[in-house]
């Protein structure tokens, strides 16, 4: 990874644990994405490989959980977020829990969930994280979830850009089966999220 001040900033788990010990955090919702949550009760087979990383407080992981899928891992580097995960599901298998850095993960999956975590990177290590979610991917695996769509002009998280970014970006590692406006976001956010479908070529 190309190294900065700020980027070492954002990337030390120290910067996200003063995040996550403030009494609220603007990417936390509370409760599962409308749109990632409409997204799930569509699947029928349970037995798939998903890995929600920089998952939070992994509301979306509970989701899975209690919709009966088997095979779901919760990632994130913050001690502190995974701390509250644990205490928002306690029934949630320990060895699923994965307190590690993404880029450090070498197992595949077939699905990755994406919810505020390409965000909270800066745009010019995109197209890093683009080829690991392809080699983290088994053949035909899907990333999918919610992008913002557009560029917030900031220097800290979270981060996002245009639809022709994003094409940019993972074009040359997936096939684009949907990316449109999310028709269901949250009020907040309603008219600002990219609901997409990227199958690894």
């Amino acid at each position: 990874m190309k190294k900065d001040n700020n980027l070492f900033k954002i990337n030390n788990p120290t910067y996200w644990e003063e995040k996550y010990n403030l009494p609220k955090q603007g990417w936390d919702m509370g409760y599962v994405s409308p749109p990632i949550k409409a997204y799930i009760d569509q699947l029928e087979d349970k037995k798939i490989q998903i890995l929600v990383p920089g998952a939070g407080k992994g509301w979306e992981v509970k989701y899975l959980l209690d919709q009966g899928f088997e095979n779901v891992f919760y990632l994130d580097f913050s001690v502190e977020a995974v701390k509250k995960f644990k205490e928002n599901c306690p029934t949630f298998p320990e060895d699923h829990v994965m307190p590690n850095d993404f880029f450090l993960i070498n197992r595949q999956f077939d699905l990755i969930l994406e919810q505020t975590f390409l965000s909270s990177f800066p745009p010019i290590n995109w197209p890093e994280i683009a080829k690991k979610i392809s080699n983290l991917l088994t053949s035909g695996g899907k990333y999918t979830g919610l992008l913002f769509n557009h560029d917030f002009g900031q220097k800290y998280p979270p981060f996002a850009d245009t639809p022709e970014k994003y094409v940019e970006v993972f074009q040359p590692y997936f096939l684009f089966k949907k990316f449109e406006d999310a028709y269901n976001s949250i009020k907040p956010r309603d008219g600002r999220e990219l609901f997409f479908i990227f199958q690894k070529k």
